[in-house]
């Protein structure tokens, strides 16, 4: 289930956009009139992605590791299949929301307000960005932004029951936001108005969804050809 996992987070993260905006569009607008005059401002977005991607990836990893100790149960439980059930399930709620049809993705984001509270001060640090390690720093912060987005593929990170993987999984979703961060930044007024088109979220959420959707009917197939206690024993 990997390779596919790979993929779906990779297009979850592209077609996010219209989340993205939502969540990281407002620090994007705000340090992108603060790079000076005299300086490209495409090395100053590439750094503050750089970061936040390294920062998904880091909290990838530490998901995976987790699973990867959850495995020590797969004897007697599925847990990786169940764990795949779960983070499919996310996709679909995901999905949804980015549809503008169910907000319950939002609930997760207080999970990690504890956290984003000490590192939020940090921030301010570093603003104004006027340099491109300024812009790097501020991207490895604000990747801990607590975001329904980000929560529903570390799911998925989980479910890989390895600290490698989670890491490579939590990789390809940040790459994947990687051109509407870069699109953002660099055409801000024009973004904002074609990421919150109904017909852009409504088309996004929908394919989503499928992914989610496609995610449940091989679990499903798994257990229909192996049952409970077979499906302990086939590879993810």
């Amino acid at each position: 289930m990997s390779d596919f996992s790979i993929i779906a987070v990779f297009m979850v993260g592209l077609l996010g956009g219209v989340h993205c905006l939502g969540m990281c569009g407002s620090i994007v607008g705000i340090f992108t009139t603060q790079v000076p005059k005299d300086r490209a401002r495409w090395p100053f977005h590439l750094a503050y992605s750089s970061g936040r991607i390294a920062s998904y990836a880091v909290a990838g990893a530490l998901v995976g590791a987790a699973g990867q100790a959850g495995m020590l149960l797969r004897d007697e439980v599925p847990v990786q299949h169940l764990l795949f059930a779960l983070s499919s399930l996310m996709l679909v709620m995901l999905g949804l929301y980015l549809a503008g049809v169910w907000g319950a993705v939002r609930r997760l984001e207080q999970l990690g307000s504890g956290l984003w509270r000490h590192l939020q001060p940090f921030t301010a640090r570093l603003l104004p960005v006027t340099t491109v390690p300024r812009a790097l720093g501020l991207g490895v912060l604000w990747g801990w932004l607590p975001c329904g987005l980000v929560y529903s593929v570390l799911v998925t990170a989980l479910a890989s029951g390895s600290a490698g993987q989670g890491a490579l999984i939590m990789g390809a979703f940040g790459l994947g936001t990687l051109p509407n961060l870069l699109a953002i930044g660099l055409f801000w007024e024009s973004m904002r108005g074609w990421a919150q088109s109904p017909r852009v979220r409504l088309t996004a959420g929908l394919l989503v969804i499928g992914f989610g959707v496609y995610g449940l009917i091989r679990v499903g197939y798994t257990f229909y050809v192996h049952g409970w206690s077979g499906a302990c024993h086939v590879a993810a």
